[in-house]
Formats: structure tokens, sequence, C-alpha cells
């Protein structure tokens, strides 16, 4: 029998995963821009592929760049919790996630949300993967909503 939770991962979740790490640690450090050169340095250190690397490094800059409007937007969603309260992890997650929603058009909101739960587990506590479905699935039907009004 194969273990469901690593069986569907895709080729992006080593990114992702990379990615998240990246930002957690920034997150700890007040680190406000990524460093191609520190970038560079932990996906060598955990064995980063090549081919992943250019998405890591893409989520990672994006999310830094665009986490004020990111951190409203949670915010916003998540009734009751600001953002700096939630779990270093949670928030990350959630941002990272939420960046992906906004700017990869072509994976389907399914895939990045499943991705982040998958995630959630992975790093989290045991409230992190319901917590994170919860906020992201409301943003993705709001967002989807927007576009829709926009059309």
């Amino acid at each position: 029998m194969t273990d469901q939770s690593t069986h569907h991962r895709g080729p992006r979740h080593r990114a992702r995963e990379a990615a998240l790490q990246i930002l957690y640690r920034y997150d700890l450090t007040h680190t406000t821009d990524a460093d191609p050169k520190d970038l560079t340095s932990h996906f060598d250190h955990f064995q980063v592929v090549e081919a992943q690397r250019e998405f890591a490094a893409h989520l990672v800059a994006g999310t830094l760049k665009e986490r004020q409007a990111i951190d409203l937007k949670i915010e916003a969603q998540s009734a009751n919790w600001k953002v700096s309260r939630m779990a270093i992890i949670d928030r990350n997650l959630l941002r990272m996630a939420l960046y992906e929603l906004m700017n990869f058009k072509d994976i389907p909101r399914s895939v990045t949300i499943d991705e982040a739960v998958e995630l959630g587990k992975q790093f989290g506590t045991a409230e992190t993967p319901a917590f994170v479905n919860g906020i992201l699935d409301a943003m993705a039907n709001t967002l989807e909503a927007a576009k829709t009004a926009a059309t």
C-alpha cells in the first residue's frame, strides 16, 4: 500500500517546501527582501533541484514584495485573527499560498490549496491544515468572485 500523502505530491512540492522554509526564517529575522546568494545557499543545502529553484525563488520574492497587501487580505478573511498573532508557519503558508493563487493562473486553485494543506501537515500543528484550508478556500472564492465581476 502506498502512502497517499506522498503519492500525490506534485513536482513543485519540494520548491514550495523550500520557499516556506525561507519565508519562515525571513519572518524570524525580519528580512524583507530575498537575497539571491542566500536563496542559492539554501537550495544547495537542501538539495533543491535546478528545475524547481526558479519557482521557489519567485514564490519567496513575490510573497515578500506583496506581504503587506497579502496580510490585509488574510486578516479580512480570518475573523478575529491578526496575522501577527498567527503561528509563524501558518501565516507564512497562507502568505505564500495566497501569492500563488493571485499570481500563478496556470496552477489550479485546488492544487495550491492542497499543497498548502500538505505543507501544514508537514510543518504545522494539528490545527494548521484545517485553519489553512478554511482561509484559503474562502480567499479563493473571493478571488474568483472578483474575477467574475471584472469580466
